[in-house]
């Protein structure tokens, strides 16, 4: 079975071919500092090929989501420490996915202060989860060319931050609606600078950020997640096909590891005018670093993917989410937990570490 192949990733030697992708699981503390429950939970999961993160805050500024952990202060960079200590006395590889959410935040967790985005423009048809349950989006502010520079180098800071805390690497987060995609997509840019109109400037914070983490730690520690044809967050493009096919021509410039290219949701249709490609077969094949492909992915046609020989590595959410040893699952086609869905976003050790182990 390819899934259960040994592969290398940049300079990492994984032990198969199967991924962890990056899930929020909003257990971190006020402070967003992970506890010895984070510990358990990735310690549990080390029979992945290598695991990434749940999306890690960058800086206070890129906070989104009550609960969710960062790796800009001194006490969040020592508890991620035990994770990867404990990941890799277990065998396990793994790398911490950078995030700043953009306007996908509210400012009751904010201390008040409004997100950033390109444009002052709010997501339209969802609302967002607070500490104080679900509100409406509100107007961001629109992100100054002084804050974007602020904001890359807060992404070097955080990449810096990660390799301190003993991570095999990071991952940018520019899919799923987040800042980075927010630049990408005429729903949420409307710039008339250097950062928005042509494809070449709203692609070029996407660079410039990319630029950045390989020059803070070296591009084999550094890739990217992108989510072309993903409209979730309430990202729209007016031509997604040729703004990611200009963005992949730029990313194969630059000298990094690996990009996670994640498929479409069913749960989140795209718009009419969307090609109906597979993302996969549409942009990987341009795509010069590994691709792991994302999303949607069971056994079947996990196996699929790979035998097409275009993804070099699957990576699998909700499937790790609920079974801890997947690999072995997958392996002796024994059968698999459910997950809690009620628990995924949020809550104790319950739909979090004690999904049971086939042994």
């Amino acid at each position: 079975m390819k899934l259960l192949e040994k592969t290398q990733l940049g300079n990492l030697a994984v032990k198969n071919k199967m991924a962890m992708s990056a899930m929020t699981r909003s257990r971190a503390d006020q402070n967003g500092i992970v506890g010895d429950m984070t510990v358990q939970y990735y310690t549990q999961r080390v029979s992945a090929g290598l695991q990434f993160t749940e999306a890690i805050r960058i800086s206070q500024d890129a906070t989104g989501s009550p609960l969710t952990p960062g790796i800009y202060s001194s006490d969040q960079i020592a508890a991620w420490k035990k994770v990867t200590k404990s990941v890799h006395d277990h065998g396990g590889v793994i790398i911490a996915q950078l995030w700043h959410t953009g306007r996908v935040g509210h400012s009751i967790d904010r201390n008040g202060k409004l997100p950033l985005a390109p444009s002052a423009l709010p997501i339209q048809g969802m609302q967002h989860f607070t500490s104080q349950g679900l509100k409406d989006y509100e107007t961001p502010q629109e992100i100054t060319i002084d804050q974007i520079r602020q904001t890359i180098k807060d992404y070097g800071q955080a990449a810096k931050n990660a390799i301190e805390a003993g991570f095999d690497g990071v991952e940018l987060h520019a899919a799923n609606g987040y800042l980075p995609s927010q630049f990408l997509a005429e729903s949420a840019n409307q710039r008339t600078d250097e950062y928005g109109g042509s494809i070449p400037n709203k692609t070029r914070f996407v660079l410039e950020v990319m630029q950045e983490l390989i020059s803070a730690v070296g591009g084999d520690k550094v890739g990217i997640k992108i989510s072309p044809f993903h409209p979730y967050g309430n990202m729209v493009l007016d031509d997604p096909a040729g703004t990611y096919m200009h963005l992949i021509e730029e990313l194969n410039k630059l000298d990094f590891a690996y990009v996670e290219l994640m498929r479409r949701s069913p749960y989140f249709p795209s718009p009419a005018h969307y090609p109906g490609d597979d993302e996969i077969e549409l942009f990987g094949r341009l795509i010069q670093q590994t691709v792991i492909a994302n999303a949607g992915y069971d056994k079947a046609s996990g196996e699929a993917e790979l035998e097409k020989g275009i993804a070099g590595l699957v990576s699998f959410g909700t499937l790790f989410l609920a079974n801890p040893d997947l690999p072995e699952r997958f392996k002796s086609d024994a059968a698999l937990n459910e997950p809690d869905r009620a628990t995924m976003f949020g809550g104790g050790a319950a739909g979090y570490i004690d999904y049971p182990f086939l042994k």
